[in-house]
């Protein structure tokens, strides 16, 4: 099975943004981490206060994409709608 990761940034045009993202990010990082699948899970902060880098590793495109599928629909989802987001995905 090939591990899927993905790798990139999260990016905010506002402090608005940067606000929800802080309200909303420990629970995603604790409810993605619990996924079956998840290898790791990291969203840290940059010396940009607008910026994360996001980096994830799950063990297959079927963890992955139930990922995908979980976070669509979560308050994280609803939080972070419009909020830009500057990701590679390998191993799909």
């Amino acid at each position: 099975m090939t591990e899927v990761t993905l790798s990139g940034r999260l990016i905010c045009a506002t402090a608005d943004e940067a606000l929800r993202v802080r309200a909303a990010l420990p629970a995603h990082i604790v409810l993605t981490r619990a996924e079956a699948g998840c290898i790791s899970f990291e969203v840290t902060e940059t010396d940009d206060p607008l910026v994360w880098n996001v980096s994830e590793r799950f063990t297959g495109k079927a963890a992955f994409e139930a990922h995908q599928v979980r976070a669509s629909a979560s308050d994280w989802a609803r939080e972070t709608a419009g909020i830009k987001r500057d990701y590679v995905v390998d191993g799909l």
